[in-house]
């Protein structure tokens, strides 16, 4: 079940900020964190499992078998990448169902054609918004708790432009959608134009490298924004520090005194060796 804090927070005002996770080791580190709700990055999660892009390759299987298992082994709530719902008005009946069976609390779902691309980059194209419209009440109506949240994505700012983007992302509010994610706005102005006209609880998509600049949460606060996701902050800084990892080791033959490195003892813990060591000495011991 969709944990109902996600959306205490968005009734009380209180700002979610929510780091990227990809993996389980990226979901667990986090988890113990003070964080508001975890966020399963689509392009992260594509990138672990598959090596390649984000580009509407990835199946609704493969991304609800590493979701059911994040939130089956995290304390937080789960916002979770859905793309475009995975296809046509059934396949988002489908993807909220199964989404809301693995305890997801919050789904988010984009209005790109099929096969859809990552926000950042270029070539992206979107429906027409009524078509978008018809998903949102498909998902409204088919989830089981309101405290399961639909998070609706435009991406028509990038080639349609703004006041588009703007007038899809009041449509969606309308349409039911509890939060407006309105993608890739590329400045300040921009973001204050669409907290201005949207009535609805706003989701800013902050990319390291991406278009839309950088803020902080409380920059975004007094813009009007409720939720701030940091989806590629975790497969990023992995990245460097494996990239840094593996030269240190290829240039010394052994791990030099130059690499920072997760405690070995810590990282059992944060696995849950400590169950397993104490369940095989109960049994061992009866055994």
């Amino acid at each position: 079940m969709a944990d109902p804090a996600l959306r205490h927070y968005l009734r009380n005002k209180e700002f979610v900020l929510a780091p990227g996770v990809f993996d389980l080791i990226s979901a667990l580190i986090a988890d113990t964190m003070d964080f508001k709700a975890l966020y399963v990055t689509g392009y992260g999660t594509v990138a672990s499992y598959l090596g390649i892009p984000d580009a509407g390759l990835a199946t609704y299987r493969d991304m609800l078998e590493r979701i059911a298992q994040i939130v089956k082994r995290t304390t937080h709530p789960v916002i979770a990448d859905a793309d475009t719902g995975y296809g046509g008005l059934l396949n988002v009946r489908h993807t909220i169902q199964g989404y809301e069976d693995a305890g997801v609390s919050a789904i988010q779902m984009e209005d790109q054609e099929f096969p859809k691309k990552c926000g950042h980059t270029p070539f992206r194209r979107v429906i027409p918004l009524e078509e978008m419209v018809r998903k949102i009440d498909v998902a409204v109506n088919a989830r089981r708790s309101d405290d399961f949240l639909i998070i609706a994505r435009t991406d028509s700012r990038t080639g349609l432009g703004i006041d588009e983007a703007i007038r899809r992302g009041k449509a969606y509010a309308e349409a039911g959608a509890d939060v407006v994610f309105v993608e890739s706005p590329e400045s300040v102005e921009e973001m204050k134009m669409v907290a201005d006209a949207i009535d609805a609880p706003l989701f800013a998509n902050m990319v390291n490298g991406g278009r839309t600049p950088l803020l902080s949460e409380k920059q975004l606060t007094e813009l009007g924004y409720a939720i701030a996701i940091h989806p590629a902050i975790g497969f990023l800084s992995a990245g460097a520090a494996l990239r840094r990892a593996y030269a240190d080791l290829l240039q010394h033959g052994e791990t030099s005194a130059d690499i920072d490195l997760y405690d070995f003892s810590e990282f059992n813990t944060l696995l849950g060796f400590e169950d397993i060591w104490a369940f095989e000495k109960k049994y061992n011991e009866v055994g």
